[in-house]
């Protein structure tokens, strides 16, 4: 019979495996939310979790490919050179697992690709390269695919059911890390406009004060005669505005000026 300490330790020998890789797992997610949290490079963010894949899924390579404006599939991240360049193969030979899984949005999987496949071509070129066994995971916004994750074995043999739960996991997160980069990107697009909106507002209104002082005319009539003149020279409001104040055209052009008051005695007609 062992000794109580050669049980403990057959315990915690068996058991570091697996504590390694709940620990590397919490790890992951954790260092991913806290990218997302502040500013990043989406492309950085991917290429690092292709290679997360590989420490913590029983894969030996993994792709990321993202669909652009068009449709099209185009490789974001990938573990390694050799796989990138698989993917690349697999989008210029127009068939093979991830545009599968692209185009339905469901899990495809072929753990022997030497035996009878969909994509000859691909199949051929993966064992080649020594990958006979994928499986591709869709990235998914709700009902719309981003794109899709794509898992290369060495060996012959099926990705294992909770390896594909926590291949859907980081699918997800890399779903979410496009959509934050996407909608970073819009924000900062609003904010500019948004921006550029305000300046031009107190440029106008620089340029209604200058028209209204010049013209002696209130405000409205100031920003009348600017909008005239702007569209009479099919010229953009803000531009013409721009110009006045920097003193590129002279406020007479735009506004003509005071009108002195009638001399006295000539203000009306005589009485009758």
């Amino acid at each position: 019979m062992p000794s109580a300490h050669e049980s403990d330790s057959h315990v915690d020998t068996a058991e570091v495996p697996t504590i390694d890789r709940s620990a590397l797992t919490a790890t992951t997610f954790l260092e991913i939310v806290d990218t997302l949290v502040g500013e990043f490079d989406v492309i950085d963010v991917l290429t690092s979790l292709a290679s997360r894949c590989v420490e913590l899924l029983d894969v030996a390579a993994a792709g990321i490919l993202l669909a652009d404006e068009t449709g099209r599939l185009r490789v974001i991240g990938a573990s390694t050179e050799q796989v990138q360049l698989l993917e690349l193969f697999q989008l210029q030979s127009d068939e093979g697992p991830c545009l599968d899984c692209y185009r339905t949005g469901l899990v495809v999987a072929s753990e022997r690709l030497d035996a009878e496949s969909p994509w000859p071509v691909f199949a051929a070129e993966s064992l080649r390269v020594g990958f006979p066994s994928v499986c591709a995971v869709p990235l998914r916004l709700h009902d719309v695919v981003l794109g899709c994750l794509n898992l290369f074995m060495r060996d012959p043999v099926p990705l294992g059911a909770l390896d594909v739960a926590l291949a859907r996991a980081l699918a997800d997160v890399a779903s979410i890390a496009i959509v934050q980069d996407q909608a970073t990107r819009e924000a900062a697009v609003r904010e500019g406009q948004l921006q550029h909106a305000l300046s031009s507002r107190i440029v106008i209104e620089q340029a209604k004060g200058m028209l209204a002082e010049f013209a002696g005319v209130d405000m409205d009539h100031a920003f009348a005669r600017l909008r005239s003149f702007a569209r009479n020279r099919n010229r953009r409001l803000t531009e013409v505005a721009a110009e006045l104040v920097a003193g590129s055209i002279a406020v007479a052009q735009v506004s003509p000026g005071r009108v002195p008051p009638p001399p006295a005695g000539k203000a009306g007609p005589p009485p009758v």
